[in-house]
């Protein structure tokens, strides 16, 4: 098998920057440290209690959740635009997100329920559901990857008004509840949740990369793809599922952080120069590094994560528009 020495380098650097700003997040706090004592913290079970409680015990989640939230988030847009061969079909764009956040919202909102698995439970079932009612609502003879793309962008805005109408019928403590939880933060979360996360994120991980080959295939259209031995329904079904399980994990866990998904694929893509959406390895280190910049930043203006990545996200979607308009007008 060929190596590819480029994608190798950029995983590689991309690896050496999540963990340089990995420490640097770790560091920072109410109770800063420099580089050197969180290191120290991390690698010495020896070093003093004091350091080893904030950067472990308090910090060093939060970092973590960031590598795995981002990692999910980039592959699950690459499946999804690999599955739309389109830089605009990720699942916040299309609808999936706002499904997760409306299925979390009902289990706070209506049910009244605040608990951790409770509200996981409400973001993947919601997810799931939002991407049955997308298909169904798109399907026509087969799948047209632009009406896929319109019909997920009008259901997402229909379940956001169904969220936002949930929030102005309960208290205001209520509805306060469900908006903080809703802009995506990593802040208050700890092993305790990271264990079972870790446990569906890595065999969906797994999915993906068997996925990746065949779904690469699909983009040189159906019927180069059925000649190669693919089987195309079965394998948009496998890709649906996992792209929409990544992206409900992530929102179980800390809420809808959006444009992650749109902006890694593009991102790893570029740095690696090949064609293609969906390169599990890179695209899954360009969003963590991404998501854990981002949430870097995030601490020090003491604002949540998805607000940051919002900010950023909203100049990278105009900057995609603008070039897609050229490139269609050139």
């Amino acid at each position: 098998m060929r190596i590819d020495h480029r994608s190798v380098v950029v995983c590689v650097l991309l690896v050496v920057v999540t963990s340089v700003v990995g420490v640097l997040a770790l560091g920072t706090g109410s109770i800063p440290l420099t580089p050197a004592q969180v290191v120290t913290a991390l690698l010495d079970p020896a070093a003093a209690p004091a350091d080893r409680l904030v950067v472990v015990d308090w910090r060093l989640p939060r970092l973590l959740f960031g590598i795995l939230c981002g990692a999910a988030l980039g592959v699950s847009g690459a499946i999804f635009q690999s599955l739309t061969r389109n830089p605009l079909g990720s699942p916040d764009v299309i609808g999936f997100s706002a499904g997760s956040y409306t299925g979390a919202s009902v289990v706070m909102l209506v049910l009244g329920s605040t608990g951790y698995l409770a509200i996981a439970s409400g973001a993947l079932i919601g997810g799931a559901l939002s991407a049955l009612l997308v298909y169904l609502l798109a399907y026509r003879k087969g799948l047209h990857p632009f009406r896929l793309i319109i019909v997920g962008i009008a259901v997402g805005a229909f379940l956001s008004s169904l969220t936002s109408t949930m929030m102005l019928s309960v208290s205001p403590q209520q509805a306060m509840l469900a908006a903080t939880w809703g802009a995506g933060t990593l802040s208050d979360l700890g092993f305790s949740q990271l264990k079972p996360a870790f446990v569906v994120f890595v065999p969906l991980m797994l999915c993906a990369a068997l996925v990746a080959r065949p779904l690469g295939q699909l983009e040189m259209g159906d019927d180069i793809a059925v000649a190669l031995g693919v089987d195309a329904r079965r394998t948009r079904l496998t890709a649906t599922v996992v792209g929409v399980a990544l992206t409900a994990l992530v929102t179980a866990c800390a809420g809808p952080i959006a444009f992650v998904a749109l902006a890694a694929p593009q991102i790893a893509q570029r740095l690696t120069r090949t064609a293609g959406s969906l390169r599990v390895i890179p695209t899954a280190l360009t969003g963590a590094a991404v998501l854990v910049a981002s949430d870097h930043v995030a601490q020090r203006v003491t604002l949540p994560v998805g607000v940051v990545t919002v900010s950023v996200g909203g100049v990278y979607l105009a900057w995609l528009l603008a070039r897609q308009y050229a490139s269609r007008r050139s």
